[in-house]
């Protein structure tokens, strides 16, 4: 038995790859409302763990049984901020980008005729 860290109880908190034998896992982050995309044995995973959002692609090999050993290999890989911050002796403010950071329009520009 695995826990995976959650971002407000419904997505990842970063892109993960998983591998096991030949089977690669891709699996990102998707915004509220996207729902599980992904294939046959994956998706059954997903639905067990309680995500709601998130998108998945298997790179590797079509064997069913290395799908899922490699999303759990990448879901066991995932750390959460507060893992990080842990680790590192940081605070967990430290660790998140800043929402204030995004570049702001300038509104003093010339406009162009």
């Amino acid at each position: 038995m695995i826990r995976v860290p959650l971002r407000d109880g419904r997505t990842l908190h970063h892109d993960v790859q998983g591998r096991h034998g030949a089977g690669k896992v891709f699996m990102r982050t998707a915004p509220q409302g996207t729902g599980i995309i992904a294939g046959g044995p994956m998706r059954a995973v997903f639905e067990m763990l309680g995500v709601q959002d998130v998108v998945a692609k298997s790179l590797g090999s079509q064997n069913p049984y290395n799908m899922i050993r490699a999303a759990l290999d990448g879901l066991q890989n995932e750390a959460s901020p507060r893992s990080v911050a842990q680790r590192r002796g940081k605070k967990v403010a430290d660790i998140l980008p800043k929402r204030d950071d995004a570049p702001q329009a300038q509104t003093d520009a010339p406009a162009s005729a």
